[in-house]
């Protein structure tokens, strides 16, 4: 259901130049103004679709078979908090889709279940 929710919203993925793109496309990078040397940064934008959004959060949530998904979610909340670690996962899963979509698989997933 999540996979075609992916799909369906982002439509054709070469539009994004990068998955940093398509991250703040779905509202899920973090509030950046910057005035000479004085930087603020807030929560995230959620500008952008909700639904993806919220397909890559559930995703994130929902992922307890990838064990190093899970490693990298707890170790990031132990650090900053479970809130954040479920939006910095969620980032990295549309990095995944990103290059799913682009290339028809996903290279990066091999190399995870490697190490």
């Amino acid at each position: 259901m999540l996979a075609a929710i992916f799909v369906d919203e982002i439509g054709d993925v070469t539009r994004f130049a990068t998955p940093a793109h398509l991250s703040s496309w779905a509202g899920l990078t973090p509030k950046h103004r910057e005035s000479d040397t004085v930087v603020h940064r807030g929560p995230n934008t959620k500008q952008g679709s909700a639904l993806v959004r919220w397909a890559a959060v559930e995703a994130a949530q929902g992922a307890r078979n990838a064990d190093w998904l899970t490693e990298t979610r707890t170790r990031i909340a132990e650090r900053r908090g479970r809130n954040i670690a479920t939006v910095a996962v969620a980032r990295k899963l549309l990095t995944f889709v990103y290059y799913g979509l682009r290339d028809g698989h996903i290279r990066a997933l091999e190399q995870a279940k490697a190490a």
